[in-house]
């Protein structure tokens, strides 16, 4: 069927009127039929769906995941030393560290690892840095020189 499509600019007013005439009565009636055809329709099933998932104890990612953590065990406190040592030759390769990226090179305690870090960093709250941490001034030209009292 053909749709009828009108073009221009209105200049005057108009009231337009249908012909009534047997196909006009055709269009309308299918327009009705077609507005009250309902969005969506329910339908019987002969039988029940049988592709349903299972439950499962548990998936695979947490068992890796629980395999890998005992593996590692709990973060022992290493000795404050060593720790400082990691986290100089850490901050030699970059000036910015999240505490989680520190944690995962030190394998220490977050608690024991910050400890530590507001000893010898500044905790970055604001700016570029956000939630980063970098070494204090006095310790920034690392290991080599070690702070003396003028």
């Amino acid at each position: 069927m053909n749709k009828i499509a009108l073009e221009g600019v209105v200049v005057q007013r108009a009231e337009c009127r249908p012909a009534v005439s047997e196909s006009y009565m055709k269009l309308k009636r299918i327009q009705i039929e077609e507005s009250s055809k309902p969005v969506r329709l329910s339908q019987q099933l002969e039988k029940a769906v049988t592709n349903n998932y299972k439950p499962v104890a548990n998936h695979a990612y947490n068992l890796e995941y629980e395999r890998k953590k005992k593996e590692e065990g709990k973060r022992a406190r290493a000795d404050k030393q060593q720790v400082l040592d990691m986290l100089f030759s850490a901050f030699e390769k970059h000036q910015y560290y999240n505490i989680k990226d520190l944690v995962d090179i030190t394998k220490q305690p977050v608690i024991y690892l910050k400890e530590i870090l507001r000893d010898i960093g500044i905790y970055n709250v604001k700016g570029t840095h956000k939630n980063t941490w970098e070494l204090k001034p006095e310790y920034r030209h690392y290991q080599g020189e070690e702070k003396t009292d003028d």
